[in-house]
């Protein structure tokens, strides 16, 4: 089997550069063209894809090992989607009759 980084040491961290180089190369081979990728991307892509899925915020957290919530809480695009918004989830619970 081979590496999953060519030239490092297993189990051995790799720096931010080399983890970039290592991502462009991975993307060409796919065929993705992104200006400017990054590794925060693949980062930044989990926490919103969860955080759309409906997973809670502290456990977005947990998993993305944030120390304060306020950072996992920048990634939360839908919250401003009006159907997540507290005013309108109660809105809703108050007409369903229950």
């Amino acid at each position: 089997m081979g590496k999953a980084c060519p030239g490092s040491v297993a189990g051995a961290r790799i720096d931010r550069n080399a983890a970039t180089r290592r991502l462009k190369h991975l993307a060409a081979g796919a065929g993705i063209r992104i200006p400017r990728m990054h590794p925060h991307m693949l980062r930044h892509t989990f926490v919103t894809t969860v955080l759309d899925a409906g997973v809670s915020l502290p456990d977005v957290q947990i998993a993305a090992r944030h120390a304060d919530p306020r950072t996992t809480m920048r990634y939360d695009r839908a919250r401003k989607c009006l159907d997540r918004h507290p005013s309108y989830i109660l809105a809703a619970y108050m007409a369903s009759g229950t």
